[in-house]
């Protein structure tokens, strides 16, 4: 299978494309700068220079591919909205452009932030929520099957976490503690993020490319929910910050985050494709410094 990958030089991008060329799969990436280009390389996939604002060239790569992983997302708050009428705009144009071909179409997402009970896959992202801009990409994603696209979204949880991770919403958490001197969480600590470990959820990207039915909702989820205060005593003693709470007020999306409770699970996921992670937890991946070294 021929695998077009936007995002190839991400985070989660690097993880799947190592999988696919590894289960035989021919993967070209899109690469944004000639270091992407010569990370996606070094994975041996081929690289095409672009990014996904360039719809043209997107959609031509698409065109000669038989399915098509889409990862590459900005997490720039302040910028979000614009991210996300970009992609809106080039999913509407992909089904225009591939209509009645038959290809495959996974994409990512999140999981929904659903205060007091745990998120499942039948659950609807919450366009009113912290990051709910991004229910609309999803419901974009999902309206590829009317045109005789094999569409899925694969919902990530708020940590993706492993190795190397200096981008995502971990790596954000200790760097803003370090910046308020104090390993932080809100209110008793008792509120959770769901995680899981970077190659479990490549592994379930590639599962969702090769077998997902039509219209799946899969949840990369690890891990149903860590509490915050633990995340925050093993960050404190790995830095020497004390833990505490902080008031979320001044720390905008981010303290919103914080002040949530947000537990989801992958049991609906694990019935459907077999799919069990088997990586380390994100308090061991913590423990061992990937955070804070």
């Amino acid at each position: 299978m021929r695998v077009f990958t936007t995002g190839a030089s991400g985070w989660i991008g690097t993880a799947l494309t190592t999988q696919l060329t590894a289960a035989g799969h021919e993967v070209v990436g899109l690469a944004r700068s000639a270091a992407s280009a010569r990370t996606v390389e070094a994975l041996g996939a081929r690289a095409v220079r672009g990014d996904v604002s360039q719809h043209d060239v997107v959609i031509e790569q698409a065109r000669q591919a038989d399915a098509v992983a889409h990862l590459a997302f900005t997490l720039d708050f302040a910028r979000f909205e614009e991210t996300v009428d970009n992609e809106v705009a080039l999913l509407a144009a992909l089904g225009e452009a591939l209509h009645g071909s038959g290809k495959t179409f996974v994409a990512a997402s999140g999981t929904p932030i659903l205060p007091g009970r745990t998120a499942t896959e039948d659950d609807v992202l919450d366009p009113a929520g912290p990051a709910g801009a991004r229910a609309r990409t999803a419901d974009a994603v999902l309206a590829l099957s009317r045109h005789g696209i094999r569409s899925a979204v694969v919902r990530m949880p708020r940590s993706v976490h492993g190795a190397g991770d200096r981008n995502g919403l971990i790596a954000g958490l200790v760097g803003l503690d370090r910046q308020l001197g104090t390993a932080a969480y809100v209110g008793d600590g008792h509120h959770r993020w769901p995680a899981v470990h970077l190659h479990d959820a490549a592994r379930l990207f590639l599962l969702a490319l090769q077998d997902a039915p039509d219209g799946a909702v899969l949840h990369a989820v690890g891990e149903e929910g860590v509490p915050l205060r633990a995340v925050a005593e093993v960050v404190a003693h790995r830095t020497g910050l004390p833990a505490g709470p902080v008031d979320p007020g001044p720390l905008g999306v981010f303290g919103t985050l914080l002040g949530t409770d947000q537990p989801a699970s992958s049991a609906l996921t694990r019935r459907l494709t077999g799919w069990e992670p088997v990586g380390p937890t994100l308090l061991e991946d913590l423990r061992a410094g990937h955070y804070t070294g």
